[in-house]
Protein backbone atom coordinates (compact mmCIF):
# COMPACT_ATOMS: atom_id res chain seq x y z
CA UNK A 1 0.00 0.00 0.00
CA UNK A 2 1.35 3.41 -0.99
CA UNK A 3 0.56 6.50 1.09
CA UNK A 4 2.43 8.83 -1.30
CA UNK A 5 1.32 10.44 -4.60
CA UNK A 6 1.24 8.16 -7.63
CA UNK A 7 2.94 10.81 -9.78
CA UNK A 8 4.13 14.37 -9.67
CA UNK A 9 1.16 15.67 -11.63
CA UNK A 10 -1.23 15.53 -8.68
CA UNK A 11 -2.27 19.00 -7.56
CA UNK A 12 -2.28 17.97 -3.90
CA UNK A 13 -0.55 15.21 -1.92
CA UNK A 14 -2.16 11.81 -1.57
CA UNK A 15 -3.75 10.66 1.66
CA UNK A 16 -3.81 7.08 0.37
CA UNK A 17 -3.08 5.38 -2.94
CA UNK A 18 -3.79 1.73 -3.65
CA UNK A 19 -4.91 -0.71 -6.34
CA UNK A 20 -8.64 -1.52 -6.16
CA UNK A 21 -11.36 -3.02 -8.34
CA UNK A 22 -13.44 -0.51 -10.31
CA UNK A 23 -16.09 -2.13 -12.51
CA UNK A 24 -14.24 -5.41 -12.14
CA UNK A 25 -10.90 -4.00 -13.36
CA UNK A 26 -7.83 -3.60 -11.10
CA UNK A 27 -7.14 0.14 -11.09
CA UNK A 28 -4.83 2.47 -9.10
CA UNK A 29 -7.02 4.78 -6.94
CA UNK A 30 -5.83 7.82 -4.98
CA UNK A 31 -7.53 9.98 -2.35
CA UNK A 32 -5.85 13.41 -2.27
CA UNK A 33 -5.66 15.92 0.57
CA UNK A 34 -8.15 18.06 -1.38
CA UNK A 35 -10.72 15.28 -1.09
CA UNK A 36 -10.50 14.13 -4.71
CA UNK A 37 -10.64 10.49 -5.78
CA UNK A 38 -8.41 10.01 -8.84
CA UNK A 39 -7.99 6.99 -11.07
CA UNK A 40 -7.27 6.09 -14.70
CA UNK A 41 -9.89 4.20 -16.65
CA UNK A 42 -8.80 1.00 -18.36
CA UNK A 43 -7.41 1.62 -21.83
CA UNK A 44 -7.30 5.42 -21.41
CA UNK A 45 -4.59 7.83 -20.41
CA UNK A 46 -6.90 10.50 -19.07
CA UNK A 47 -7.36 10.53 -15.30
CA UNK A 48 -10.88 10.52 -13.86
CA UNK A 49 -11.71 12.60 -10.81
CA UNK A 50 -14.49 12.41 -8.25
CA UNK A 51 -14.65 15.29 -5.73
CA UNK A 52 -17.30 16.87 -3.50
CA UNK A 53 -17.50 13.76 -1.33
CA UNK A 54 -20.59 13.74 0.91
CA UNK A 55 -20.15 10.45 2.76
CA UNK A 56 -19.48 6.75 2.22
CA UNK A 57 -20.94 3.37 3.21
CA UNK A 58 -19.49 -0.13 3.24
CA UNK A 59 -21.50 -2.73 1.33
CA UNK A 60 -19.90 -6.12 1.87
CA UNK A 61 -16.44 -5.95 0.29
CA UNK A 62 -17.28 -2.75 -1.61
CA UNK A 63 -17.14 0.91 -0.60
CA UNK A 64 -19.81 3.24 -1.98
CA UNK A 65 -18.76 6.91 -1.96
CA UNK A 66 -21.58 9.46 -2.28
CA UNK A 67 -20.42 12.45 -4.32
CA UNK A 68 -21.73 15.52 -6.11
CA UNK A 69 -21.33 16.37 -9.78
CA UNK A 70 -21.77 19.93 -11.04
CA UNK A 71 -24.26 20.26 -13.86
CA UNK A 72 -23.40 22.58 -16.75
CA UNK A 73 -26.79 22.99 -18.37
CA UNK A 74 -30.46 23.51 -17.59
CA UNK A 75 -32.36 26.24 -15.90
CA UNK A 76 -31.54 27.04 -12.26
CA UNK A 77 -34.04 27.66 -9.55
CA UNK A 78 -35.13 24.90 -11.34
CA UNK A 79 -31.60 23.97 -12.37
CA UNK A 80 -28.76 25.62 -14.23
CA UNK A 81 -25.01 26.16 -14.22
CA UNK A 82 -23.75 25.76 -10.69
CA UNK A 83 -26.44 23.23 -9.84
CA UNK A 84 -25.43 19.75 -8.69
CA UNK A 85 -26.49 16.15 -9.17
CA UNK A 86 -25.83 13.17 -6.89
CA UNK A 87 -23.55 10.43 -8.11
CA UNK A 88 -22.22 7.28 -6.43
CA UNK A 89 -18.72 5.95 -6.99
CA UNK A 90 -18.15 2.30 -6.04
CA UNK A 91 -14.82 0.53 -5.64
CA UNK A 92 -13.66 -2.74 -4.06
CA UNK A 93 -10.39 -2.91 -2.10
CA UNK A 94 -8.39 -6.07 -2.70
CA UNK A 95 -8.20 -7.06 0.97
CA UNK A 96 -9.95 -6.54 4.30
CA UNK A 97 -6.94 -4.59 5.56
CA UNK A 98 -7.07 -2.29 2.54
CA UNK A 99 -10.81 -1.74 3.00
CA UNK A 100 -10.35 -0.80 6.66
CA UNK A 101 -7.58 1.66 5.82
CA UNK A 102 -9.68 3.25 3.06
CA UNK A 103 -12.60 3.66 5.46
CA UNK A 104 -10.35 5.19 8.13
CA UNK A 105 -8.80 7.66 5.68
CA UNK A 106 -12.17 8.66 4.20
CA UNK A 107 -13.61 9.11 7.70
CA UNK A 108 -10.63 11.20 8.83
CA UNK A 109 -10.88 13.38 5.73
CA UNK A 110 -14.60 14.07 6.21
CA UNK A 111 -14.07 14.81 9.92
CA UNK A 112 -11.30 17.30 9.10
CA UNK A 113 -13.67 19.44 7.00
CA UNK A 114 -15.56 20.81 10.01
CA UNK A 115 -18.95 20.15 8.48
CA UNK A 116 -22.14 20.42 10.58
CA UNK A 117 -23.40 17.19 12.11
CA UNK A 118 -26.81 18.25 13.45
CA UNK A 119 -29.06 21.04 12.17
CA UNK A 120 -32.37 22.53 13.28
CA UNK A 121 -34.46 23.14 10.15
CA UNK A 122 -37.38 25.55 9.82
CA UNK A 123 -39.69 24.92 6.86
CA UNK A 124 -42.24 27.64 6.08
CA UNK A 125 -45.10 25.99 4.17
CA UNK A 126 -46.86 29.34 3.64
CA UNK A 127 -44.07 31.33 1.95
CA UNK A 128 -43.90 32.18 -1.75
CA UNK A 129 -45.92 29.71 -3.80
CA UNK A 130 -46.22 27.45 -0.74
CA UNK A 131 -43.60 25.13 -2.21
CA UNK A 132 -41.12 25.05 0.71
CA UNK A 133 -42.20 21.61 1.90
CA UNK A 134 -41.82 20.15 -1.59
CA UNK A 135 -38.42 21.80 -2.06
CA UNK A 136 -37.25 20.47 1.29
CA UNK A 137 -38.45 16.90 0.72
CA UNK A 138 -37.23 16.62 -2.88
CA UNK A 139 -34.03 18.70 -2.98
CA UNK A 140 -32.79 19.55 0.51
CA UNK A 141 -33.43 16.58 2.78
CA UNK A 142 -31.87 13.94 0.45
CA UNK A 143 -28.60 15.90 0.31
CA UNK A 144 -28.48 16.32 4.09
CA UNK A 145 -29.16 12.61 4.55
CA UNK A 146 -26.46 11.64 2.05
CA UNK A 147 -24.04 13.84 4.02
CA UNK A 148 -24.99 12.01 7.26
CA UNK A 149 -26.32 15.20 8.86
CA UNK A 150 -28.95 14.73 11.57
CA UNK A 151 -32.00 16.96 11.20
CA UNK A 152 -34.60 18.27 13.60
CA UNK A 153 -37.41 19.62 11.43
CA UNK A 154 -40.02 22.20 12.42
CA UNK A 155 -42.73 23.56 10.16
CA UNK A 156 -43.72 27.11 11.08
CA UNK A 157 -47.43 27.33 11.97
CA UNK A 158 -47.95 31.08 12.27
CA UNK A 159 -46.14 34.40 12.11
CA UNK A 160 -43.30 34.73 14.67
CA UNK A 161 -43.42 30.98 15.39
CA UNK A 162 -39.73 30.62 14.47
CA UNK A 163 -38.82 33.54 16.74
CA UNK A 164 -40.62 31.95 19.70
CA UNK A 165 -38.78 28.65 19.23
CA UNK A 166 -35.34 30.23 18.80
CA UNK A 167 -35.71 32.39 21.92
CA UNK A 168 -35.94 29.30 24.15
CA UNK A 169 -34.19 26.50 22.24
CA UNK A 170 -31.03 24.80 23.53
CA UNK A 171 -28.53 26.11 20.97
CA UNK A 172 -25.78 23.82 22.27
CA UNK A 173 -27.54 20.81 20.69
CA UNK A 174 -27.06 22.04 17.12
CA UNK A 175 -24.34 23.07 14.69
CA UNK A 176 -26.65 25.50 12.92
CA UNK A 177 -30.17 26.62 12.05
CA UNK A 178 -31.47 26.34 8.48
CA UNK A 179 -34.44 28.29 7.10
CA UNK A 180 -36.15 26.70 4.09
CA UNK A 181 -38.18 29.80 3.40
CA UNK A 182 -38.00 33.38 2.22
CA UNK A 183 -36.38 36.23 4.13
CA UNK A 184 -39.17 36.52 6.72
CA UNK A 185 -38.28 33.42 8.74
CA UNK A 186 -34.59 34.41 8.66
CA UNK A 187 -35.48 37.77 10.26
CA UNK A 188 -37.53 35.95 12.91
CA UNK A 189 -34.59 33.67 13.71
CA UNK A 190 -32.16 36.61 13.99
CA UNK A 191 -34.56 38.47 16.30
CA UNK A 192 -35.03 35.35 18.42
CA UNK A 193 -31.27 34.91 18.82
CA UNK A 194 -30.66 38.56 19.71
CA UNK A 195 -33.50 38.67 22.26
CA UNK A 196 -32.00 35.84 24.29
CA UNK A 197 -30.22 36.54 27.55
CA UNK A 198 -27.24 34.56 26.21
CA UNK A 199 -27.31 36.34 22.82
CA UNK A 200 -23.51 36.56 22.59
CA UNK A 201 -23.22 32.79 22.75
CA UNK A 202 -26.34 32.21 20.65
CA UNK A 203 -24.94 34.29 17.78
CA UNK A 204 -22.12 31.77 17.42
CA UNK A 205 -24.72 29.41 15.96
CA UNK A 206 -24.63 29.85 12.15
CA UNK A 207 -27.87 30.43 10.27
CA UNK A 208 -28.31 28.98 6.78
CA UNK A 209 -30.84 29.81 4.07
CA UNK A 210 -32.44 27.71 1.33
CA UNK A 211 -34.53 29.79 -1.14
CA UNK A 212 -38.21 28.85 -0.88
CA UNK A 213 -40.04 32.16 -0.44
CA UNK A 214 -41.19 35.24 -2.31
CA UNK A 215 -38.06 37.38 -2.33
CA UNK A 216 -35.03 35.33 -1.21
CA UNK A 217 -32.86 38.46 -1.20
CA UNK A 218 -30.40 37.35 1.48
CA UNK A 219 -29.56 33.95 0.01
CA UNK A 220 -29.37 35.48 -3.48
CA UNK A 221 -26.84 38.03 -2.18
CA UNK A 222 -24.74 35.37 -0.41
CA UNK A 223 -24.65 32.89 -3.29
CA UNK A 224 -24.18 35.54 -5.97
CA UNK A 225 -21.18 36.99 -4.11
CA UNK A 226 -19.30 33.71 -4.54
CA UNK A 227 -20.45 33.01 -8.08
CA UNK A 228 -23.14 30.44 -7.26
CA UNK A 229 -26.67 30.32 -8.59
CA UNK A 230 -29.61 30.95 -6.30
CA UNK A 231 -31.18 27.52 -6.08
CA UNK A 232 -31.94 24.99 -3.36
CA UNK A 233 -29.11 22.60 -4.24
CA UNK A 234 -26.38 25.28 -4.27
CA UNK A 235 -27.57 26.63 -0.92
CA UNK A 236 -27.83 23.17 0.65
CA UNK A 237 -24.37 22.14 -0.54
CA UNK A 238 -22.86 25.35 0.86
CA UNK A 239 -24.46 24.52 4.21
CA UNK A 240 -23.15 20.94 4.08
CA UNK A 241 -19.65 22.25 3.40
CA UNK A 242 -19.91 24.42 6.49
CA UNK A 243 -19.19 27.65 4.64
CA UNK A 244 -19.76 30.75 6.77
CA UNK A 245 -19.93 34.47 6.17
CA UNK A 246 -20.62 37.25 8.65
CA UNK A 247 -23.32 39.81 7.93
CA UNK A 248 -24.26 43.04 9.68
CA UNK A 249 -27.33 43.32 11.89
CA UNK A 250 -29.40 46.52 11.91
CA UNK A 251 -31.05 47.69 15.14
CA UNK A 252 -34.39 49.40 14.43
CA UNK A 253 -36.21 51.50 17.02
CA UNK A 254 -39.76 52.66 16.32
CA UNK A 255 -41.29 54.44 19.29
CA UNK A 256 -40.91 52.07 22.23
CA UNK A 257 -40.45 49.04 19.97
CA UNK A 258 -37.09 47.58 18.97
CA UNK A 259 -36.32 44.89 16.42
CA UNK A 260 -33.44 43.71 14.24
CA UNK A 261 -32.94 43.31 10.52
CA UNK A 262 -30.27 41.75 8.30
CA UNK A 263 -31.71 42.43 4.83
CA UNK A 264 -33.20 45.89 4.40
CA UNK A 265 -35.38 48.68 5.83
CA UNK A 266 -38.05 50.23 3.62
CA UNK A 267 -40.31 53.26 4.02
CA UNK A 268 -42.76 54.50 1.41
CA UNK A 269 -43.33 52.82 -1.94
CA UNK A 270 -41.37 49.60 -1.34
CA UNK A 271 -42.88 49.09 2.12
CA UNK A 272 -46.39 49.68 0.73
CA UNK A 273 -45.82 47.10 -1.99
CA UNK A 274 -44.49 44.50 0.44
CA UNK A 275 -47.19 44.96 3.08
CA UNK A 276 -50.26 45.68 0.96
CA UNK A 277 -49.58 42.88 -1.56
CA UNK A 278 -50.04 40.27 1.19
CA UNK A 279 -53.61 39.77 0.01
CA UNK A 280 -52.18 38.46 -3.28
CA UNK A 281 -49.78 35.99 -1.64
CA UNK A 282 -51.41 33.15 -3.62
CA UNK A 283 -49.62 34.59 -6.68
CA UNK A 284 -46.19 33.78 -5.25
CA UNK A 285 -43.38 36.19 -6.09
CA UNK A 286 -45.49 37.65 -8.94
CA UNK A 287 -47.56 39.48 -6.31
CA UNK A 288 -44.71 41.98 -5.87
CA UNK A 289 -44.56 42.88 -9.57
CA UNK A 290 -48.34 42.97 -9.88
CA UNK A 291 -48.91 45.27 -6.93
CA UNK A 292 -45.85 47.40 -7.73
CA UNK A 293 -47.48 48.33 -11.03
CA UNK A 294 -50.66 49.39 -9.22
CA UNK A 295 -48.75 51.48 -6.67
CA UNK A 296 -46.60 53.17 -9.35
CA UNK A 297 -49.70 54.15 -11.31
CA UNK A 298 -51.23 55.63 -8.14
CA UNK A 299 -47.99 57.03 -6.71
CA UNK A 300 -47.95 58.33 -3.14
CA UNK A 301 -45.55 60.80 -1.58
CA UNK A 302 -44.31 60.99 2.00
CA UNK A 303 -43.30 64.17 3.81
CA UNK A 304 -40.35 63.94 6.14
CA UNK A 305 -36.58 64.09 6.38
CA UNK A 306 -33.73 61.61 6.68
CA UNK A 307 -30.95 62.35 9.17
CA UNK A 308 -27.78 60.35 8.60
CA UNK A 309 -24.07 60.10 9.31
CA UNK A 310 -22.37 59.66 5.94
CA UNK A 311 -20.05 56.78 5.15
CA UNK A 312 -16.51 57.70 4.07
CA UNK A 313 -16.58 59.27 0.59
CA UNK A 314 -20.20 60.43 0.89
CA UNK A 315 -19.68 63.48 3.11
CA UNK A 316 -21.03 65.84 0.44
CA UNK A 317 -24.49 64.27 0.38
CA UNK A 318 -27.30 66.14 2.11
CA UNK A 319 -27.11 69.27 4.24
CA UNK A 320 -25.07 69.65 7.40
CA UNK A 321 -27.20 69.61 10.56
CA UNK A 322 -26.35 71.08 13.94
CA UNK A 323 -25.64 68.38 16.52
CA UNK A 324 -28.10 70.12 18.81
CA UNK A 325 -30.93 68.98 16.54
CA UNK A 326 -30.13 65.32 17.16
CA UNK A 327 -32.34 63.68 19.74
CA UNK A 328 -31.75 60.23 21.14
CA UNK A 329 -34.66 57.88 20.33
CA UNK A 330 -37.00 57.18 23.24
CA UNK A 331 -36.05 54.26 25.50
CA UNK A 332 -37.39 50.86 24.57
CA UNK A 333 -38.98 48.31 26.84
CA UNK A 334 -37.49 45.01 27.98
CA UNK A 335 -34.08 46.40 28.87
CA UNK A 336 -33.09 43.34 30.89
CA UNK A 337 -32.68 40.61 28.30
CA UNK A 338 -31.09 40.52 24.87
CA UNK A 339 -28.89 42.68 22.73
CA UNK A 340 -29.69 46.37 23.26
CA UNK A 341 -28.10 47.89 20.18
CA UNK A 342 -24.79 49.70 19.64
CA UNK A 343 -23.11 51.63 22.40
CA UNK A 344 -22.15 54.74 20.42
CA UNK A 345 -22.13 58.46 21.25
CA UNK A 346 -24.22 59.59 18.29
CA UNK A 347 -24.64 63.17 19.49
CA UNK A 348 -20.93 63.83 18.84
CA UNK A 349 -21.06 62.72 15.20
CA UNK A 350 -21.55 64.91 12.14
CA UNK A 351 -25.14 64.54 11.04
CA UNK A 352 -26.51 65.48 7.62
CA UNK A 353 -30.08 65.58 6.31
CA UNK A 354 -32.12 65.05 3.16
CA UNK A 355 -35.61 66.55 3.10
CA UNK A 356 -38.71 65.12 1.42
CA UNK A 357 -41.25 64.67 0.10
CA UNK A 358 -40.11 61.13 -0.70
CA UNK A 359 -41.56 58.44 -2.91
CA UNK A 360 -39.50 55.76 -1.17
CA UNK A 361 -36.58 55.30 1.23
CA UNK A 362 -34.94 51.91 0.85
CA UNK A 363 -31.89 50.96 2.95
CA UNK A 364 -29.99 47.82 2.02
CA UNK A 365 -27.58 45.70 4.00
CA UNK A 366 -26.91 43.41 1.01
CA UNK A 367 -27.05 43.96 -2.78
CA UNK A 368 -30.18 41.96 -3.65
CA UNK A 369 -33.64 42.83 -2.34
CA UNK A 370 -35.07 39.75 -4.09
CA UNK A 371 -33.85 37.15 -6.56
CA UNK A 372 -34.69 39.47 -9.46
CA UNK A 373 -34.02 42.84 -7.77
CA UNK A 374 -30.44 44.11 -7.63
CA UNK A 375 -31.38 47.18 -5.62
CA UNK A 376 -27.97 48.08 -4.16
CA UNK A 377 -25.17 46.68 -6.35
CA UNK A 378 -22.50 48.60 -4.41
CA UNK A 379 -23.72 47.54 -0.97
CA UNK A 380 -20.77 46.92 1.33
CA UNK A 381 -20.30 45.89 4.95
CA UNK A 382 -20.35 49.38 6.47
CA UNK A 383 -20.89 51.04 9.79
CA UNK A 384 -23.44 53.82 9.48
CA UNK A 385 -26.15 55.45 11.54
CA UNK A 386 -29.40 56.75 10.18
CA UNK A 387 -32.44 58.38 11.71
CA UNK A 388 -35.75 58.97 10.02
CA UNK A 389 -37.99 61.78 11.12
CA UNK A 390 -41.37 62.21 9.53
CA UNK A 391 -43.87 65.02 9.51
CA UNK A 392 -47.39 63.85 10.30
CA UNK A 393 -49.13 62.60 7.16
CA UNK A 394 -52.15 60.39 6.45
CA UNK A 395 -49.77 57.53 5.77
CA UNK A 396 -47.15 57.59 8.50
CA UNK A 397 -46.45 59.19 11.86
CA UNK A 398 -43.42 57.47 13.41
CA UNK A 399 -39.89 58.13 14.53
CA UNK A 400 -37.38 55.55 13.34
CA UNK A 401 -33.80 55.07 14.36
CA UNK A 402 -31.65 52.52 12.57
CA UNK A 403 -28.06 51.60 13.29
CA UNK A 404 -26.20 49.06 11.24
CA UNK A 405 -23.40 47.48 13.20
CA UNK A 406 -22.07 43.98 13.46
CA UNK A 407 -22.78 41.63 16.29
CA UNK A 408 -22.16 39.48 13.26
CA UNK A 409 -24.89 36.94 12.63
CA UNK A 410 -23.03 34.16 10.84
CA UNK A 411 -24.54 32.54 7.78
CA UNK A 412 -23.58 29.04 6.69
CA UNK A 413 -22.39 30.38 3.37
CA UNK A 414 -19.06 31.86 2.47
CA UNK A 415 -16.35 31.49 -0.09
CA UNK A 416 -16.54 29.16 -3.00
CA UNK A 417 -14.06 26.29 -3.13
CA UNK A 418 -10.87 27.26 -4.91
Amino acid sequence: MDLQPENDQLLSPAIISDRVLIDGVVTPLTLTADGELRWTESGRRKSRVEKNILSFVVEGNKVRVKTLVERRGGICCGESAGDYARKDFVFEPLSDESRNIWCDKLHQHLESLGRPKKLFVFVNPFGGKKSATKIFVEKVKPLFEDADIQLEIQETKYQLHAKEIVRSMDVSKYDGIVCVSGDGVLVEVVNGLLEREDWRNALKLPVGMVPAGTGNGMIKSLLDSVGLRCCASSATISIIRGHKRSVDVATIKQGTTKFFSVLMLAWGLVADIDIESEKFRWMGSARIDFYALQRIICLRQYNGRVLFIPAPGFESFGLLVSNSLYKEPPPVGDKVLGYQGPDAKLEHMEWREINGPFVSVWLHNVPWGAENTLAAPDAKVTYIFLKFQTIKTPFLDVLLFCSIERPSCGCLLAQKDS
